[in-house]
């Protein structure tokens, strides 16, 4: 279980707090500018010193910023907003680099579990491809496949969180339902799953729990149904929203 203690961040972002538990499926939400990234990047260590970030993050209790990079790698895999690698190398040397250090690739363990993640993101023809030849789309999912091994359970027992920066931005519709297949798996794994996502409609549907936020706050947190309202949304993003149910699902309209 992870406990999210009064995180914050200088002034864009105030204090908040929220738990996750093993295997749980948490989409935070908000308009650009609300929060979202800077929460994730709070949460996952990587910010500096002068960000001036404060509160705790635990997981089982144990303070993950309090810990070495090297060993938060252990313990959680996190996705930031799409950049392009600074080096040249190809697919499947990229996802070797991307497996917990102790790992050997040799292992029919090891080999399963990145067959098991290749197929999930479809990356079988790409395997030789440079990464700097690859499309927006087949970065990201080579990336997506990546931070899983990180902390795929049967090569990494350690782990307990993955974070995703708006995973299913460069990817097509058929790509992002990909994408949901794999948080699913990552999530039936035990691990605890954060998303920031834009997809209200796709939230609706994949979402354990849904943090929105408002400027750097809290706006409110519970289950999709409870969260994203007619009312809430509206005010949140300042725009007409009406939830409509179609062949017994709720769906999300905008003007």
């Amino acid at each position: 279980m992870m406990h999210v203690k009064h995180i914050a961040v200088g002034n864009r972002l105030l204090p908040l707090s929220f738990e996750c538990e093993a295997g749980e499926v948490v989409h935070v939400v908000g308009p650009n500018g609300s929060g979202k990234s800077t929460l994730l990047a709070a949460i996952s260590g990587t910010l500096t010193s002068r960000d001036n970030v404060s509160g705790e993050v635990l997981i089982n209790d144990k303070a993950l910023l309090a810990m070495p990079l090297s060993e938060q790698a252990h313990v959680r895999g996190y996705l930031c907003q799409q950049s392009r690698p600074a080096f040249n190398v190809d697919v499947f040397q990229y996802l070797a680099l991307s497996l917990p250090s102790w790992c050997n690739i040799a292992d029919s363990t090891v080999q399963e579990a990145v067959n098991k993640v290749i197929e999930l993101v479809q990356l079988q023809d790409k395997l030789y491809r440079s990464i700097q030849t690859l499309s927006g789309g087949e970065w990201q999912r080579v990336r997506l496949a990546g931070v899983c091994l990180q902390v795929w359970r049967t090569i990494n027992p350690y782990s307990q969180l993955l974070i995703l920066d708006e995973p299913a931005a460069p990817l097509d519709i058929a790509q992002e339902g990909l994408l949901y297949l794999l948080i699913n798996t990552v999530a039936a794994q035990g691990v605890c799953v954060l998303v920031a996502n834009h997809d209200l409609n796709r939230t609706l549907r994949h979402a354990d729990k849904v943090l929105m936020l408002s400027n750097g706050v809290l706006h409110t947190q519970g289950n999709a149904n409870e969260v994203l309202t007619e009312k809430a949304l509206s005010d949140v993003f300042r725009t007409r929203v009406k939830k409509v149910t179609l062949d017994g699902k709720a769906y999300l309209l905008f003007d």
